[in-house]
């Protein structure tokens, strides 16, 4: 039989924005190839393009040049209009603050992706509530993000962005405001939610610690990305 096809294809991707008269490039003929249900992290230095590149895989950004493909969807040639409803349906974001609405309950936080598809019926409902208890926070259904820890905000952040069944997660620092042991309990949760279900995870981080969990290791140099993991650990951490 042939191979799969890749689920995630980066193609040449460029990024330029105009600062007053200057041209800053962000990305240069950054390529790679990403397989359904792999997990992959993305590792540079601070101001190397990586929150760029997500912006650009989710829709959210279009690329000055070159494509992202996510289910043989040519995303990058959608209009916004269809971008915006492309990752509504299939990507869900994990951010490093969190980005649980105040005024809305864990409950409420959680089903907000399922609302705006309208699709909360009593199965969705359930399935979402199951995984809030996957996390480890049924008992906090009710609760107000701000009586929450770091730790256990990032894991309702992690529950809602699965809670649509999203085919790709992007998660940007996931780990960035917490401290080394609940990051990592975060990261195996991640990690377990993600790969139980097939979802194609793409991660970027500082933190090292993440190479090990990671089917594929990628540095962002120059503008383009590179296949590999660092050699020397402080690298990932700059």
């Amino acid at each position: 039989m042939p191979p799969a096809p890749p689920f995630l294809e980066i193609a040449d991707l460029c990024r330029e924005y105009q600062e007053g008269e200057r041209l800053r490039t962000v990305l240069s003929g950054a390529t790679a190839t990403i397989g359904r249900g792999e997990i992959a992290v993305l590792l540079g230095r601070s101001g190397s393009g990586k929150s760029t590149l997500l912006n650009l895989i989710a829709g959210i950004d279009r690329p000055t040049s070159g494509s992202v493909t996510i289910g043989g969807v040519a995303v990058s040639r959608l209009s916004e209009r269809d971008r915006t409803l492309f990752r509504r349906d299939h990507i869900g974001f994990i951010f490093q603050l969190y980005n649980l609405i105040p005024t809305l309950s864990v409950e409420e936080n959680l089903l907000l992706p399922l609302e705006l598809q309208g699709r909360l019926g009593r199965e969705e409902r359930e399935r979402a509530l199951a995984l809030l208890d996957e996390v480890g926070l049924a008992d906090r259904a009710g609760d107000f993000p701000d009586r929450l820890s770091g730790g256990e905000q990032q894991r309702v952040a992690v529950a809602r962005a699965l809670a649509h069944d999203p085919e790709l997660v992007l998660a940007d620092e996931p780990t960035g405001n917490l401290d080394l042991e609940t990051g990592l309990a975060v990261l195996d949760l991640l990690d377990r939610l993600t790969r139980q279900s097939g979802k194609t995870l793409v991660m970027v981080t500082h933190g090292h610690e993440v190479v090990g969990l990671a089917d594929r290791v990628f540095r962002l140099e120059g503008g383009r990305m590179v296949e590999g993991a660092p050699t020397d650990p402080a690298e990932s951490r700059a």
